[in-house]
């Protein structure tokens, strides 16, 4: 089946914002000047505003993170064009609370928000993968009722509720927020499949990518008879030539061995997930330089739980590398890069301008295109 969007030659552009103390200029150094802290966090937001992107990824991690909610609702206002994707991890907050935090940014955003469904354990608690997808089933079902309907009547295995909605109506009244998952064991699929809007992938080789799109559509249409778009997170590293591309993520490797790289793997909740032993089956496939396939190269795994690859090259080779990554159905891509700031602006100048991008919730309908700009960030919509 093919994916929701499959005939849109835009692409939703974003960047992330490192709330969870993921940045440096050398991974495994740690250095005070890129501590995550709001200051530093909130300057890369603005920047990937200003120059284009169409949306922020705000992830979610205890340990090591900035609040992911109190964040985005410092930071709203100051954005004139660029949604935010905020990470919330479902249970963390009660359901109806939850709704109602997100309808009140999505107001703040003017209907800007995009939300990242993150099913995992909670800090300090262990529970069976299959009871946290349950439960996840359940807060979706929840924030959906809160968004849609005039009353909420809910039962489940989790949750008892009966509640009046008013409270709760976010700002895009077609459905509130799109919502957006990552996950690959069977249960996850297929909550993706019957309630979110957004697929999202960590770098595979591209006949894996493309595999999984056609096992996720399908799992989508077959059962629950909805469409799907998808999206990418990958990290990048993009010079004016390829020499200098492998030059500079040689140099942010250049300081980690072994065991800090463990270390820093290992910190994060997700670090022993299927998905992230996913990432680590991709880096053993890999060559003596860490490129598993032309241009995507897995040394940067060595110190991430996450997200453990990025498209290195050239302008040309990073473009091309983008595009038949879209041709395959990939609508929405989540980039990073080391620094953030500084990785933001290269991709910006080299990358950036050659891509036609769109906001997926107006391209879906979620709000209507040229709504007005924050009164406080002035300028108009790209």
């Amino acid at each position: 089946m093919q994916a929701r969007s499959h005939h849109l030659t835009a692409a939703e552009v974003s960047w992330f914002a490192p709330i969870c103390n993921g940045d440096d200029r050398y991974l495994g150094v740690r250095d005070p000047f890129y501590k995550s802290a709001y200051r530093n966090a909130a300057h890369i937001a603005r920047t990937a505003d200003e120059l284009g992107y169409r949306n922020m990824l705000l992830p979610s991690s205890y340990q090591v993170g900035q609040d992911t909610l109190t964040f985005a609702a410092a930071i709203a206002p100051q954005l004139r064009q660029m949604n935010l994707l905020t990470a919330i991890r479902c249970g963390e907050v009660h359901p109806p609370m939850l709704a109602r935090a997100l309808a009140t940014l999505d107001h703040m955003l003017l209907g800007k928000l995009t939300v990242n469904i993150i099913s995992s354990d909670l800090p300090g608690t262990k529970v069976e993968s299959a009871v946290r997808y349950r439960k996840s089933r359940e807060v979706i079902e929840i924030l959906k009722q809160c968004w849609t309907q005039d009353h909420l009547n809910f039962k489940g295995e989790f949750y008892d509720l009966d509640l009046p909605t008013e409270p709760v109506k976010p700002y895009q009244q077609n459905g509130g927020p799109l919502l957006y998952f990552g996950g690959y064991s069977p249960d996850g699929v297929d909550l993706c499949a019957e309630h979110c809007d957004v697929y999202l992938m960590w770098p595979e080789t591209e006949d894996k990518i493309q595999e999984h799109i056609d096992k996720v559509g399908a799992a989508a249409g077959a059962k629950y008879g909805r469409k799907l778009d998808f999206g990418l997170r990958v990290h990048v590293i993009v010079r004016e030539t390829e020499a200098e591309a492998i030059a500079a993520s040689q140099l942010l490797m250049s300081n980690i061995d072994d065991e800090s790289g463990a270390e820093l793997r290992n910190r994060a909740l997700d670090a022993k997930s299927y998905g992230v032993s996913k990432q680590a089956a991709l880096r053993e496939q890999s060559d003596k330089d860490g490129f598993v396939e032309d241009h995507l190269w897995t040394g940067i795994g060595r110190a991430r739980s996450g997200c453990g690859a990025a498209i290195v090259g050239n302008p040309d080779q990073v473009y091309e590398k983008l595009m038949r990554y879209h041709a395959m159905g990939i609508r929405s891509f989540i980039l990073s890069g080391y620094p953030h700031l500084e990785e933001c602006a290269l991709f910006a100048r080299y990358v950036l301008p050659r891509l036609e991008t769109c906001s997926l919730p107006e391209v879906l309908g979620r709000r209507p295109a040229g709504i007005p700009d924050s009164p406080l960030a002035g300028g108009v919509r790209r």
